[in-house]
């Protein structure tokens, strides 16, 4: 187990060990196209092209589609993340130290598989706002994303979701459409993540977003361009060895992320170095 242990040795006001300031699992595979029960190392997400639709003549045959099928691929790879609990340091504490090191492992890999999810969005060609003009999110810039969602023909269907950092989530903060209960409701999303309804879009608070120095990347998707294979869920196992006297705690899964379709997906490039305040 890790040698810190001791630092959370009972003392007279300790009871608890907390988990500070870890993100609980993932936020993000539900906002994309997931798919279960992969087997082998591969899948195959389909990327279904335009139908047109055509007349024809009476007793006449019905025209075909012959939609264009184009399969991506999307490689699933393997991550675990364990620690060893000793017997007697459990002695020592007044938490399940076993249940607190589970944990951490499950948390951390789903902390992974939102990483595996912004990498594939990271291959997005389409992209609004200028590192260089030291602006932050605006109403304009967002406006800008959706136009290019809507000349794409992605579907307004609620399946519509854009992820922000905290600085922009502070900018999105300071727009009345975006706090106000005239323009997004008062029913907040219950699904355990910081997130509201605007614009027909999910917004989506989260810290893992690429970023060198002061420029960010943050993604407005529709949730069919990105695609997430899962081969084996988060698994834990403890199991004891003699020789070290201490469990073992294993956690680990087999999942990979691949961008489907790049229409479907718009990069907003932020400035942090901007003003919290945006403009219009």
């Amino acid at each position: 187990m890790s040698v810190s242990i001791d630092q959370v040795f009972v003392k007279q006001f300790e009871a608890d060990v907390h988990l500070a300031y870890q993100q609980m699992g993932t936020k993000l595979r539900s906002t994309v196209r997931s798919k279960s029960g992969v087997v082998g190392a591969t899948t195959t997400f389909q990327k279904v092209g335009r139908g047109t639709a055509s007349t024809k003549s009476r007793h006449g045959i019905v025209p075909v589609m012959n939609l264009n099928h184009e399969p991506v691929e999307c490689v699933l790879q393997d991550y675990y993340a364990g620690d060893w609990v000793d017997a007697l340091d459990e002695l020592k504490t007044n938490v399940d130290e076993r249940r607190v090191v589970a944990s951490a492992g499950a948390y951390a890999l789903g902390r992974k598989t939102d990483e595996l999810i912004i990498g594939a969005m990271s291959n997005a060609t389409a992209s609004v706002g200028d590192y260089t003009a030291g602006a932050g999110l605006s109403k304009s810039l967002i406006l800008s994303a959706l136009e290019i969602l809507n000349t794409n023909d992605v579907p307004d269907d609620g399946r519509r979701f854009a992820v922000v950092g905290v600085h922009q989530w502070n900018e999105l903060l300071s727009m009345d459409e975006f706090v106000s209960a005239d323009y997004v409701g008062d029913t907040p999303l219950a699904n355990g993540a910081e997130s509201r309804k605007w614009l027909g879009i999910t917004w989506v608070l989260h810290n893992g977003l690429p970023c060198t120095g002061t420029n960010r990347d943050c993604f407005i998707y529709h949730a069919s361009a990105i695609g997430h294979a899962c081969g084996q869920e988060v698994k834990t196992d403890i199991s004891w060895h003699g020789e070290r006297a201490a469990h073992f705690i294993s956690n680990s899964m087999s999942q990979g992320a691949v961008m489907i379709d790049a229409s479907g997906i718009v990069r907003v490039k932020c400035n942090e170095a901007a003003s919290s305040t945006p403009t219009e």
